[in-house]
């Protein structure tokens, strides 16, 4: 992405970024986020994504791997990861702009067929990576956000601009890892099948063999490519999606530990306790009455 792309997103982004945190468009797949102050680490969940910096910085850790980017720079999620992000760079002068965009698998096997993409990997790449985002790109992005100056337009050309921008980042250095997600049988799309059943059965105990046998592997080859994917294990995986979603619960809903742990598939509420202590960094009372204040 030029300089001059990245001026003009800057200027579109703090247009339709009213509020701080999370600020929804017109355009369904495509939402900005906005931080006037640097933060806390914050746990959350992505969904294949692809998110691009136009102003500050963050730092994303996915379990003992951490990844830094800035502006002119994008982050990919290929798969479901629950991670812990950080704002690094920010100020009420110019505060962290960034535009997610939502992936969708499907078009993106569609594009493979057009898109020069690499044979069935034997190893699955990791699910989140850094790269830069070349000018197409930018290019692509900055037409499809200018799109929100002109919401008559969204519906027509939205969907055509979101395909490009797709098979532009297939085409791009790093479009060969992001492929293995939608090439069906390759060693990333089997294992998203498992993170699927994580994330959706994350309160239901389970086992590895159960993941290894819906990923059609055998134990230690799916305990191996699902940490290349995640950088974790397949349980350390469900820990963390079930302490993220009590957190949820207990901040949005209201509701008490002892509960939020046995909805989330805990049976024990003192381990419940020191995994989330492990995780947040206070134990769920506290953590809960910091983030109220």
């Amino acid at each position: 992405m030029n300089e001059q792309q990245r001026k003009e997103l800057i200027r579109l982004v703090a247009k339709f970024s009213s509020e701080e945190e999370l600020n929804e468009t017109a355009i369904p797949s495509v939402c900005f986020y906005k931080f006037s102050t640097t933060n806390t680490p914050l746990p959350a969940v992505y969904n294949p994504s692809l998110c691009i910096i136009v102003q500050g910085s963050k730092d994303v850790l996915l379990g003992n791997s951490l990844y830094h980017y800035g502006p002119s720079e994008c982050l990919i999620a290929s798969v479901d990861l629950p991670v812990i992000g950080r704002v690094t760079e920010a100020s009420k002068n110019k505060p962290y702009f960034v535009i997610k965009i939502d992936i969708d698998i499907s078009q993106l096997s569609e594009l493979l067929i057009h898109a020069e993409h690499p044979a069935i990997s034997n190893k699955a790449a990791g699910g989140l990576f850094v790269g830069n985002v070349t000018p197409l790109v930018g290019d692509a992005v900055l037409r499809l956000v200018r799109l929100l100056e002109m919401p008559e337009d969204i519906p027509v050309l939205a969907t055509q601009i979101l395909r490009e921008i797709y098979y532009r980042i297939l085409r791009s250095d790093y479009g060969d890892t992001l492929a293995q997600i939608a090439l069906k049988g390759s060693h990333m799309q089997r294992i998203s099948i498992a993170i699927q059943k994580l994330k959706r059965d994350f309160h239901l105990p389970t086992t590895v063999e159960e993941l290894a046998e819906l990923s059609r592997m055998s134990v230690s080859s799916f305990h191996a490519h699902f940490k290349s994917v995640t950088s974790m294990s397949p349980l350390q995986f469900q820990k963390s999606i079930r302490l993220v979603e009590a957190r949820n619960l207990m901040l949005s809903n209201n509701m008490d530990a002892a509960t939020a742990s046995y909805r989330v598939g805990y049976e024990s509420s003192s381990q419940f306790s020191r995994e989330y202590s492990r995780m947040f960094g206070n134990p769920p009372g506290r953590d809960i009455s910091l983030l109220q204040e």
